[in-house]
């Protein structure tokens, strides 16, 4: 890829043209992806639990990556945004399960997030290797 080129890749959410993002920014060997939650985009829902909530937002954003022709393994940073900090500990097991190995740089920050059903977004960049 031309380290030059600019990709950008959308989920088709309609979020993105009326807010104006992607949910990637691909720019040479670097991949940015915007937060995302646990929405289950086949069917259009997303689980009350956290766990849950955290596998499918690592399953999205496995997929985004794809399209970029990235991997989790290329995973270097990661920020993770909970409402409830004292959820956290309870996403660690699928977050080890997905991260152990690739061990990224890390930040948890407690915020509010867009709706009152999304429990976790998980922001990351990866450098294709």
């Amino acid at each position: 890829m031309n380290k030059t080129q600019r990709t950008l890749i959308s989920s088709g959410s309609t979020f993105e043209k009326e807010i104006g993002y992607s949910r990637a920014v691909v720019q040479g060997d670097w991949v940015f992806v915007s937060g995302t939650t646990g929405y289950n985009y086949t069917n259009m829902t997303i689980s009350n639990d956290i766990v849950k909530q955290t596998e499918q937002c690592i399953l999205n954003i496995k997929e985004v990556l794809e399209q970029a022709e990235s991997s989790l393994q290329d995973i270097v940073r990661v920020s993770y945004i909970l409402p409830n900090a004292d959820d956290f500990k309870k996403c660690w097991p699928v977050l080890k399960k997905y991260f152990g190995t690739v061990k990224p740089a890390a930040t948890m920050i407690s915020a509010g997030l867009a709706n009152d059903n999304m429990l976790i977004e998980i922001e990351v960049t990866a450098l294709k290797r």
